[in-house]
């Protein structure tokens, strides 16, 4: 951040499509504002444009929320698809990051993310990036007979010419997923976003089009992006520690996935942001044209959800938490 005592300057970008993610971005926006009324960048939803990549249209027509957008000074930034798409939807976060302007410093959030927080209060580091560590070891996918997290993950980083010693935690112990350098794709940042996206895509292509012998038996599909990012991450001089713990997927930002999940996992004080938020009724009109909004947050349901667990105490794998949602009826996505 920068030294005196105006924050630096930095664009916000998230995507919007049709359909939920067009509802969750006026959201992010709205509690953008809300929460964090002195950020002094650019907020952009980047949107897909229809295109052979796209069997059905991608973008977003509802005129409600495209003024309601322009209401909470959101700017929509289109761009083309041309090598992800339909069948491989993360693609998004890689190819919007191009059509960003160049040598601005941008923070990509997932748009099912809440701002409970001042991103003004955040020191990024834009010269030294990193990613969400609320993760799971959720890959490589280790097999009986075949490759370690050791050699997986070292055969990416000799593709690239990275050095890989410098990439591991030595206070886990070899073959133990959190040595390596993981992230959840949630949340990143960078100086510049052609830089980091131009990056992000080459590798990303490397890996899909021509995976190192390897990852001959490893899937890529969802895992691509969250397998490119730490290369790119690490190529660019960042790493896992490069912001204070506990901000964004912390005091600052929710990551909340689904609304069942939010209401059944996140603070008081998460919830208390989202209904204050969706509260004004310019906002709350547009927002119930979304199904899980409109039960979740404005009929109730949500309150029904919270009453199932004990936020202190929820069990400790996410599976059983929606299997008790779903039992009771009270799932949707």
């Amino acid at each position: 951040m920068s030294s005196d005592t105006t924050p630096a300057a930095f664009n916000i970008v998230v995507i919007g499509q049709s359909g939920r993610l067009s509802y969750e971005a006026a959201l992010f926006a709205a509690s953008l504002r809300a929460m964090s009324p002195g950020h002094n960048g650019r907020l952009f939803i980047a949107t897909p444009q229809p295109g052979e990549r796209w069997p059905n249209d991608p973008s977003i027509p509802d005129p409600d929320l495209l003024d309601l957008y322009t209401r909470l000074g959101a700017e929509i930034l289109p761009f083309e698809s041309r090598h992800f798409g339909a069948d491989y939807p993360y693609g998004n976060k890689i190819e919007a990051l191009l059509s960003l302007p160049e040598g601005e410093p941008f923070v990509f959030f997932d748009t099912d993310t809440l701002v409970t927080g001042d991103l003004a209060s955040v020191p990024f580091d834009f010269d030294r990036p990193t990613a969400s560590m609320r993760r799971e070891g959720t890959w490589p996918k280790i097999e009986l007979y075949g490759p370690g997290y050791e050699a997986t993950w070292r055969a990416l980083y000799d593709r690239f010419g990275l050095e890989f010693e410098t990439s591991q935690d030595p206070a886990w112990p070899r073959e133990y997923w959190k040595r390596y350098l993981y992230f959840n794709a949630g949340y990143f940042f960078y100086r510049c976003p052609r830089i980091f996206g131009q990056r992000f895509l080459d590798y990303a292509l490397s890996i899909r089009d021509d995976p190192p012998e390897a990852l001959v038996c490893q899937p890529l599909d969802p895992w691509l992006d969250q397998v490119a990012l730490p290369l790119v991450i690490h190529s660019l001089g960042g790493g896992r520690d490069t912001l204070p713990a506990g901000l964004l997927d912390g005091t600052v930002t929710c990551h909340y996935r689904l609304f069942p999940l939010l209401y059944a996992r996140e603070s008081d004080r998460v919830v208390e942001v989202l209904e204050d938020v969706c509260a004004p009724n310019w906002i709350k009109k547009v927002l119930k044209g979304y199904e899980p909004m409109k039960r979740m947050i404005y009929q109730g349901r949500g309150a029904k959800v919270r009453a199932l667990f004990d936020q202190e105490s929820l069990p400790r794998k996410e599976q059983a938490i929606r299997n008790r949602i779903k039992a009771n009826g009270f799932w949707m996505r």
